[in-house]
């Protein structure tokens, strides 16, 4: 059975159609590349998967769960879409800690190794307002990871980041592949779709082709 599915999508917005009859089958433990340029729909596409907007029409399906129907949500999810939002004035360890608060399923260790994978100090007393723009887009990534989600849905993952951080996260999001997690990745980066991917995708004004 396939792990994500995608039936006759379609999401029109004043007139508009930003997802024009998708269909897509995924199956689990790879990592699937989205390319376009923006505004081609990747991010509304990972929207509707993750059940941040509902279709015009169609059906998605997670793991089985209606996720189109009833606003619903994947049970086991990490996300980026765009800029992920944190509290200012926290430390990256506390932002963290809040948002880990809300399912309870991982411990302080777990916050502090995560922050390490991702090349952030967890002790650091400096806040999110003081971050740069990669120490941003790296709290984002741990944010997404550090539940172990059996999906993991990552819009421009490298954005802002230098080489090295970029290898950095092109081998964590291997080893969450490794570890059997389902990855999405959008980007209008070429390298890291033909880099990470198992399969490639290309979205241009709404319509979805494979590569």
């Amino acid at each position: 059975m396939s792990y994500i599915k995608v039936i006759n999508l379609h999401k029109t917005i004043k007139k508009i159609e930003i997802l024009n009859n998708i269909n897509l089958e995924l199956e689990k433990g790879k990592i699937y590349g989205f390319y376009g340029r923006n505004g081609s729909g990747k991010s509304m596409l990972f929207r509707a998967i993750s059940g941040l907007i509902i279709p015009t029409k169609g059906d998605v399906y997670v793991n089985g769960k209606h996720i189109s129907k009833d606003r619903s949500f994947p049970e086991s999810m990490g996300l980026i879409i765009e800029n992920v939002g944190f509290w200012p004035w926290y430390t990256g360890f506390k932002c963290l800690k809040l948002l880990s608060s809300i399912k309870n399923i991982i411990n302080n260790d777990d916050i502090i190794n995560t922050l390490n994978r991702v090349d952030l100090d967890p002790y650091s007393k400096k806040t999110y307002k003081q971050y740069s723009l990669g120490m941003k887009q790296k709290l984002g990534i741990a944010q997404a990871i550090m539940e172990k989600p059996e999906l993991i849905i990552l819009d421009e993952p490298t954005n802002a980041l230098d080489v090295e951080s970029i290898d950095n996260i092109r081998k964590i999001l291997n080893e969450e592949r490794e570890r059997g997690a389902t990855i999405l990745i959008a980007s209008h980066n070429m390298d890291d779709i033909n880099m990470l991917s198992d399969e490639k995708f290309s979205i241009d004004k709404g319509i979805l082709k494979f590569v």
